[in-house]
């Protein structure tokens, strides 16, 4: 188990996760009547998150913090006394949860109210103070791992049979065996922990450049009207019909990030640097191995997921052509990637709406899932609606025996809704392991944080697909789920791709720079969307503006979780109420289990390639029945 600071920067990882970018809280035909983004106060507080499970308030989280340094000491005393009784590393355990218990919702709380609007200085402090005790922490705690590692396998399992309190940490102890070899002396892990805090400036230089300094500066819209870009409209304008609004918004956003270049190329490689110190530090051989390692998972997932995509990139291929026929142009540019298809259907939806959209969608989870689902809606789990400075794009994050907590930027499309049920989703599976699992194991691996997300997405399009009204309905639908998957799965691989190309090159020992990055992405993105797709000077940039890359292989988990996702709601409308308790199983399982065998007692067995080939086939006939649409009459 790492220490608290790269677990609570895990979570924060976790918690931006989102397979999408958002749209803005408008339309973008209404950007013209509002101009401005809205500030914070112009929001109704049924539409902002209660955080007051975590703290009432911020006087309230500096008690907290008093708290927090106070108990922190309290860990020395169990130094160099582990394998003195059952009792004294129980003592310590217990503790060691109690105080990271605390840690966590001070953490959480902390970043939250700096995401309600980034550029406010004393939010800014309270992430950095509660980053910096954290460390801390880290450091005095560090000896525990070595010592228990140090400690006779045989004599401890003695303990946990003979102490009923000490069989809650049986995996724990069992999985910490298993890295044995990765664990170093208690002096060297000390020094590894002081090192957490110099480590992580790379994320948050990034975080700053692209949350609070960068600004993307206005275009016109269609009407002629001079509209500032943010993140969340960026994907609005990105879908006009206009091709000269699409063209300026991308040449907007992409200048923005050009500018930054060399700073963004800095950080992350940088960030690359520190996974290769760690790795190295720790004795893997590579990054990838290293990071598969924390939970188990065998390498062979990741190269036969990059394999089987290589080895048909056909359907996609043939999607760029058919983008570029139906659109009716002479080549097909990155800025036209992201146009509905299906023009004369565009349904809008309230926030209300959406929620009672997914609320009949999701009915197959059964009714308890739905209960406490509708429950989280009405009890403002949720922050809606995008405000000047607040974090962009979507994530669900939390602590133990708190509510979930969502971050949005709902603006009334149809992708909106997916993203609240996604972000709920999210939400309901934090619910569940919960309710389950006790403190050491209420997180969740990384490889199944993404399967009750997009789970929910799966089985809310089978619902609008059924239901859908008109032949246009049902294109824009089909469009719609088509650009899920290549967001989703093939995106994410095409970004593991270049990830695996950017660490390999600093593990054999060479430099990174923005040219060579750029370079890099350039060549993998041209090879998966294919010879139709022509690239523009500065449309290579993406590489440098993923936050996902602060997190050493994380995008892989996306493509693994969708085509996990699509088999289990399969089984949801296959197998009906016989399959729902295996699911609600998985979602109340967290880290007391490998994430692999986690899902194969789910029925789905990523070891094999069936899952990825199950989806490579699905986005295949989804983009023939889209053809098949097309040609009909």
């Amino acid at each position: 188990m790492s220490g608290s600071t790269n677990r609570m920067r895990s979570l924060r990882t976790l918690a931006i996760a989102c397979t999408l970018v958002l749209f803005a809280m408008t339309p973008a035909s209404s950007f013209a009547e509002t101009g401005k983004v809205k500030q914070r106060s112009e929001i109704e507080d049924k539409y902002k998150w209660d955080l007051s499970e975590l703290f009432p308030s911020d006087s309230a989280w500096e008690t907290g913090m008093g708290q927090f340094k106070a108990q922190i000491p309290q860990m020395k005393q169990f130094k160099g006394k582990l394998g003195g009784s059952a009792q004294t590393l129980i003592h310590c355990l217990a503790l060691r949860d109690s105080i990271g218990f605390l840690q966590e919702k001070l953490y959480v709380y902390a970043y939250l109210r700096l995401d309600e609007d980034n550029r406010v200085g004393v939010t800014q402090e309270m992430g950095g103070r509660i980053s910096a005790l954290s460390s801390e922490f880290d450091q005095i705690t560090s000896y525990i791992r070595p010592e228990l590692l140090a400690l006779d396998a045989a004599a401890v399992q003695s303990w946990i049979s003979a102490n009923p309190a000490l069989k809650v940490y049986e995996f724990y102890l069992s999985d910490l065996q298993r890295q044995k070899q990765y664990v170093l002396p208690a002096r060297e892990e000390e020094l590894l922990a002081l090192a957490g805090q110099a480590t992580r400036v790379s994320s948050d230089v990034f975080q700053m450049l692209n949350d609070a300094d960068i600004k993307y500066g206005t275009i016109k819209d269609e009407a002629g009207n001079d509209v500032e870009v943010t993140k969340e409209r960026y994907s609005a304008f990105l879908e006009s019909s206009d091709r000269r609004v699409r063209k300026d918004v991308m040449d907007a956003y992409t200048g923005a990030y050009l500018k930054y270049q060399n700073g963004l190329s800095a950080a992350l490689a940088g960030s690359v640097q520190q996974d290769w110190f760690y790795t190295q530090a720790r004795g893997y051989k590579t990054c990838l191995e290293n990071s598969l390692s924390q939970d188990n998972i065998p390498i062979s997932v990741f190269h036969s997921l990059l394999a089987a995509v290589n080895s048909n990139l056909a359907p996609l291929h043939k999607w760029a052509a058919l983008r570029k026929r139906i659109l009716g142009i002479d080549t097909l540019r990155p800025y036209d990637l992201y146009v509905p298809l299906q023009k004369d259907f565009d349904k809008k939806y309230t926030y209300e709406e959406a929620q009672k959209v997914i609320l009949d969608g999701l009915k197959p989870l059964g009714t308890d899932y739905i209960t406490n689902f509708a429950n989280g809606l009405n009890s403002r789990w949720v922050d809606v609606y995008e405000t000047e400075g607040k974090g962009s794009g979507a994530y669900q994050w939390g602590s133990y025996k708190t509510h979930p907590i969502l971050l949005m930027n709902f603006n009334g499309t149809l992708e909106g809704v997916f993203t609240l049920a996604h972000e709920m989703g999210h939400a309901m599976h934090s619910f569940y392991t919960d309710r389950n699992e006790p403190y050491i194991y209420h997180g969740h691996s990384l490889f199944n944080a993404e399967v009750g997300s997009t789970c929910n997405e799966a089985v809310l399009m089978k619902y609008l697909l059924k239901n859908a009204k008109s032949k246009e309905e049902k294109m824009y639908l089909l469009n719609y789920y088509i650009e899920q998957i290549i967001g989703t799965f093939y995106t994410q691989v095409m970004f593991s791709e270049f990830e695996i190309a950017i660490h390999e090159k600093v593990e054999s020992g060479g430099a990174l720079s923005a040219e060579s990055m750029r370079k890099m992405y350039r060549d993998i993105y041209q090879k998966y969307w294919g010879p139709e797709l022509v690239i523009g000077p500065n449309h290579d940039l993406a590489g440098l503006r993923i936050s996902h890359f602060y997190r050493m292989y994380y995008v892989y988990q996306y493509a693994t979780c969708y085509s996990a996702a699509q088999t289990l709601s399969q089984k949801v409308f296959d197998d009906g109420k016989k399959f729902l308790p295996t699911y609600l199983q998985f979602l109340s399982t967290g880290a007391s289990m490998y994430p692999v065998d986690n899902l194969k007692r789910a029925g789905v067995d990523m070891t094999t390639s069936e899952p990825v080939d199950r989806t490579i086939k699905l986005f295949g006939e989804l983009v023939d029945q889209m053809e098949a649409l097309l040609n009909s009459k």
